[in-house]
């Protein structure tokens, strides 16, 4: 099985790798750069389009997968939440997401005016590159989960229809 996740970064790379690996035996995973078309921090809808938009079809593949960060206000509230988009070589399309972090606003409204949320947690900690390690999930959390879990948490729930093809016809 030939699985490409639309990025580069290593994080997302080994969350496919480690849900695909559950799931399936002999599967490649590799990540290709894309553009989400979104913001750098893309709020509400915004977040599903660009997860969509980085999981391009490929016939080489048998999954093609877009995984997006972003802001979403539910209730009055901002919260982080990380979208997964697969699609399979026959044209179907599920989304999945993981478990939403609140955001501090001083956080949100520096996003709004256009900063990106990884350069906001690079300062925030004083250090670089942030997002390609444990993200501001692991900084909110202090260190109880990294990045990682929630883009695995929205690749195994987008996968759930795949998977139950008996259940999700």
């Amino acid at each position: 099985m030939k699985v490409i996740v639309g990025s580069t970064n290593p994080v997302k790379i080994d969350a496919v790798k480690d849900v695909f690996g559950f799931y399936f035996k002999d599967v490649t995973v590799f990540g290709i750069d894309t553009d989400s078309k979104v913001s750098h921090t893309p709020f509400n809808d915004d977040i599903f389009m660009g997860a969509n938009n980085r999981a391009i079809t490929n016939n080489s593949a048998d999954y093609h997968i877009g995984i997006e960060g972003g802001l979403l206000k539910v209730y009055d509230q901002w919260f982080l939440l990380t979208v997964a988009c697969i699609k399979d070589n026959k044209g179907n399309v599920q989304y999945g997401f993981g478990p939403g972090i609140p955001m501090p606003q001083a956080i949100v409204d520096r996003v709004m005016s256009g900063e990106e949320l990884g350069d906001i947690t690079d300062e925030l900690v004083n250090l670089s590159n942030t997002k390609q390690k444990g993200g501001i999930t692991e900084i909110l959390t202090k260190g109880l989960t990294v990045r990682k879990d929630p883009i695995v948490q929205a690749v195994m729930r987008a996968l759930v229809p795949f998977i139950n093809k008996e259940i999700y016809p």
